[in-house]
């Protein structure tokens, strides 16, 4: 199903049309900053340890990491990541 924004006041926190939030990957954050209302994406399933889904933005393929907008980043993992980074 294709999406488009709903809602994106906060930095790290996009909903979706569909009333999916979803909370956005630290890093990830400035690829939003070029998203706009009309951008149309998808919300996939990801392959990664601390991140459930990905949305793919439809028009450049390009992909940030997210997991459900009532979760929080493990802080512990997050810390591991940056010292390794």
């Amino acid at each position: 199903m294709t999406l488009r924004i709903a809602r994106h006041d906060t930095s790290d926190i996009v909903e979706f049309e569909d009333g999916s939030s979803w909370r956005i990957w630290p890093a990830d954050v400035p690829v939003t900053l070029q998203w706009m209302p009309s951008t149309e994406f998808d919300i996939a399933p990801a392959d990664d340890e601390l991140c459930s889904h990905v949305v793919v933005n439809r028009a450049d393929n390009s992909r940030v990491r997210v997991i459900a907008a009532s979760q929080l980043w493990p802080i512990n993992e997050l810390q591991k990541l940056l010292r390794k980074g």
